[in-house]
């Protein structure tokens, strides 16, 4: 088995690491801030469904835990299956989010730069709800 190349992206949240993954843990929150499930997810099972422009993938996430701990498996259409390996840990009164971006054997260093760029773009989104009054947005 190879290993892949890896890199860590964080983000510190002003809000007490409960309250992060709790926001965090709940599939019908993730489209808010996971640009790559905008489009939501629908409950199938143990399992949830995210229409995307590779048909739908299956989302399968880890079980409620005292960790932070808030993986998912995501298995695409053609049957590639992608791990994403989310934390939330306590840091002094707040919350640091970490996402593993495991790089992918037939990714471009191009690709991978550009998934990085993504993911700090969504946990940067995250920050922000969670850090509004009440951990609601505001429209208008």
């Amino acid at each position: 088995m190879t290993t892949l190349a890896a890199t860590i992206i964080h983000i510190s949240i002003e809000r007490d690491w409960h309250d992060v993954y709790a926001f965090m843990a709940t599939p019908e929150n993730m489209p808010l801030w996971a640009s790559g499930l905008s489009s939501g997810l629908t409950r199938d099972g143990d399992e949830w469904i995210a229409p995307g422009p590779l048909g739908n993938a299956r989302v399968r996430f880890a079980p409620d835990n005292a960790f932070g701990v808030v993986d998912h498996l995501v298995t695409l259409e053609n049957g590639l299956k992608v791990q994403n390996a989310l934390r939330v840990v306590p840091n002094g009164d707040g919350a640091e989010v970490m996402f593993t971006l495991l790089r992918q054997a037939d990714m471009s260093d191009e690709q991978f730069a550009g998934d990085g760029e993504w993911v700090a773009k969504d946990l940067a989104a995250l920050k922000s709800i969670l850090e509004s009054e009440n951990g609601r947005t505001h429209h208008g």
